[in-house]
């Protein structure tokens, strides 16, 4: 199922931050991951994801660094910060809310009756 990009654009961020919090990694072992994970419904490209992170860096919420690879080969890697984890947080708690509204629209519960 394609899903529809203008839903995606508020949750990258989170997914982003969330496979951080695991481990510090590169750009391509997320891409890759947020595939995997999504039985590819998340296909983010380089020039989607690298925007993102610059500006999570910005706000301070991830940092990089440059590490080499067993072959020699630089890589630019990101680690979540301090304030990353707590926005983290936050943006899953906007998005469980979010979600139980949406629900409550899509699937409503019986009204009870009025004696």
């Amino acid at each position: 199922m394609n899903i529809d990009k203008s839903l995606l654009s508020g949750s990258y961020g989170m997914m982003i931050l969330s496979l951080l919090k695991e481990r510090e990694k590169y750009g391509y072992q997320m891409i890759n991951e947020l595939a995997l994970r999504s039985d590819d419904t998340f296909k983010m490209k380089e020039g989607t994801l690298y925007p993102i992170l610059h500006s999570m860096e910005k706000q301070g919420y991830v940092e990089s660094f440059e590490k080499k690879t067993d072959g020699g080969r630089v890589r630019r890697y990101y680690r979540i910060t301090k304030k990353g984890l707590k926005a983290l947080e936050e943006k899953k708690a906007m998005w469980k809310e979010y979600l139980s509204k949406v629900n409550a629209v899509m699937e409503p519960k019986p009204l009870e009756s009025r004696g």
